[in-house]
Order: C-alpha cells, then sequence, then structure tokens
C-alpha cells in the first residue's frame, strides 16, 4: 500500500525553490527541462552527477549556470593525462617569507566542481576525487581537511572519442548519483539559441535564487519526504532485478538502492508531493542505476542498451498498490 505520512511536511519551499533553479539553468540549456531536473535534483539529494555526451551540447555550461543560481563557488578541473592527484586536491608549498610549509588548497575545493572529460586523466588521478565525493573532505600530508558544503561534482566525459582515455573504474561510476546526457537541441530550440546568443550570454542572465544555506536546508527537506514501506520494497526488488537479469552480468549495489530511493525523493519534491509514489521511482530508475550495472556482450552485440534494459526490469517489477 502507498499512501501519506500521518505527519506531512511543509514542501512548499523545497518545490517553489528547486523550480526556480530550473528555471535559471533553462536560460542557458534550452529545450532540456528533463536533463535540467535531473541535475537540480542531484543537486539536492546531496550526490554527485556525471553528464555523458558528445562536445558542444551544453555540459559546462549547465554547471556554471547551476553553480551561478545557487550563489556557489564555481571550480573547473580539465583532466588531461598529466594531471596529478595534487592538481586535484592542493599541496603544500614552502614559504620562504616564515620557513614553513602552506597547504595551498586544489580546485576541488568549491561548491560546484566541474570535473570536465575526467576520462581523459589516469585511474590513480581519478581516484583522487573518490574520499572527496564520498566523504566530502581530502586528505594530504597526513591532514584531513573539510570541503565546502553544499559539496556538488559535475564530471563530463566524451561518450564518442574514446582514444587515450581511461574508462571509470566501477567503484568512482557507482559514487556517481545520476548518469545523464544532454542531446542535440530541437530544430526551434537551437534557433532560439542562436537568437538569445547574438549579442550575448544568457549565461550572464542568470539569478541566484537559492543561497548555500537554502541548499543545505532543501537537501535536508529531501530526506525527510515521507517513502512507504511498500515503496521502499519497490525500489528493492527493482535493483535485485538488475542482479539476477540475464541481460547483466553485474548489477546493481545496495548504494544504488539508497540513491534510487534518495532521487525519488528529490523527485516528489520538485514535483509538490510530500511522499514518493511508484511514478516517481520509474520515471528516475534508469538515470540512476544505468550506469551502475554492466550488460552481457551478447546485449551490446544485438544493440540493446543499459537504459532499455532497466526500463524493461522495471516494467517487469510488480508496482505497488495504492491505497
Amino acid at each position: 500500500m502507498v499512501q501519506m505520512s500521518a505527519e506531512p511536511i511543509r514542501l512548499s519551499s523545497l518545490t517553489q525553490t528547486a523550480k526556480g533553479i530550473v528555471r535559471e539553468v533553462e536560460k542557458v540549456i534550452v529545450g532540456k527541462t528533463e536533463t535540467v531536473e535531473d541535475a537540480v535534483i542531484a543537486l539536492l539529494a546531496g550526490g554527485h552527477l556525471l553528464i555523458e555526451d558528445i562536445p558542444g551540447v551544453g555540459k559546462t555550461t549547465l554547471a556554471k549556470a547551476l553553480a551561478r543560481s545557487i550563489g556557489g563557488e564555481f571550480r573547473r578541473i580539465q583532466f588531461t593525462p598529466d594531471l596529478l592527484p595534487a592538481d586535484i586536491t592542493g599541496s603544500s608549498v614552502f614559504n620562504q617569507k616564515n620557513a614553513e610549509f602552506e597547504f595551498r588548497a586544489g580546485p576541488v575545493f568549491g561548491n560546484v566542481v566541474l570535473a570536465d572529460e575526467i576520462n581523459r586523466a589516469t585511474p590513480k588521478t581519478q581516484s583522487a576525487l573518490l574520499e572527496a565525493m564520498e566523504e566530502r573532505q581530502v586528505t594530504t600530508d597526513g591532514q584531513t581537511r573539510i570541503l565546502p558544503t553544499p559539496f556538488f561534482v559535475v564530471a563530463t566525459q566524451n561518450s564518442i572519442e574514446l582514444t587515450g582515455t581511461y574508462p571509470l573504474p566501477e567503484a568512482q561510476m557507482d559514487r556517481f548519483f545520476m548518469r545523464v546526457s544532454i542531446g542535440y537541441p530541437s530544430r526551434q530550440s537551437e534557433v532560439n539559441i542562436l537568437s538569445a546568443q547574438q549579442t550575448e550570454t544568457p549565461l550572464a542572465e542568470v539569478q541566484v535564487v537559492a543561497s548555500l544555506e537554502d541548499i543545505l536546508h532543501l537537501q535536508e527537506l529531501v530526506k525527510r519526504v515521507y517513502v512507504h514501506d511498500s515503496v521502499r520494497a519497490y525500489i528493492v526488488d527493482i535493483v535485485q532485478a538488475t542482479r539476477t537479469s540475464g541481460m547483466l552480468i553485474m548489477g546493481a549495489s545496495p548504494r544504488g538502492s539508497l540513491h534510487l530511493m534518495r532521487a525519488a525523493q528529490a523527485r516528489a519534491g520538485l514535483d509538490g508531493s510530500e511522499f514518493v509514489r511508484p511514478d516517481e521511482v520509474k520515471a528516475i530508475a534508469a538515470q540512476v542505476l544505468a550506469h551502475r550495472v554492466i550488460a552481457r556482450a551478447e546485449s551490446r552485440t544485438r544493440g540493446v542498451g543499459v537504459d532499455e534494459i532497466i526500463a524493461d526490469i522495471v516494467e517487469s517489477v510488480p508496482t505497488p498498490v495504492p491505497a
């Protein structure tokens, strides 16, 4: 049975602010409401976002617009084969004036951190983000330093050009809350983009609609969106079905279950609902789970992608009956 909590919480501020962020980001990411909403859901759920797409569709612009809309510090890391872990986390530098070592923070110390073309760096450098993404801290020279809050990593990778790249290991893929793509705009959307950017960039028009404190508060509100026992069981059934599917050689981890629940809570909050319905789970399942599973070779040979496999799994799992 799916039912509301006996003590519903007030989510008007969550819904209003989330939609405000979406509207601001849509000033520069035109005609891609679903993708923008997914990015905002990842932010409000306290996760990290992986954008996998071709060059030039607005991956970097999306991250910049999100940072502007919440008044956060935007930091960009260009991943290259010669990038070192210290180039991300920072390092101690000797100060000749006072004859002491001083820590100089790396670009990971920001609120919205863009890891651009993350798969171009070596696995050792990629792993420098693991502690930061999972624990919101970095350890250098034996000292642990806490990262700013909120802390949101937006990583991008080119899905076409794979020469000279290093595929993300499963451990790091699993730490990304959600994977999305932007895709080509429609004809009319592209015409609107040309018109809007003929004389200036719309990025300058993005307004701050939430403070960093607001985002932290909303992240806590998301956790309080009610999830009925039957919906939690439904989420687990979907994730466990990925582990037994004949189309996959590896299913989603328990972290996938947690992230799917949190994403559904954020989706419900964005929609103005005080409780999670199965429809919210269905709407977000592929974005949360597809990058956590591995398809069998025969599935790939037949041209069946993981998103399609996840969609089929979701349809095969019985949906909880509303009260």
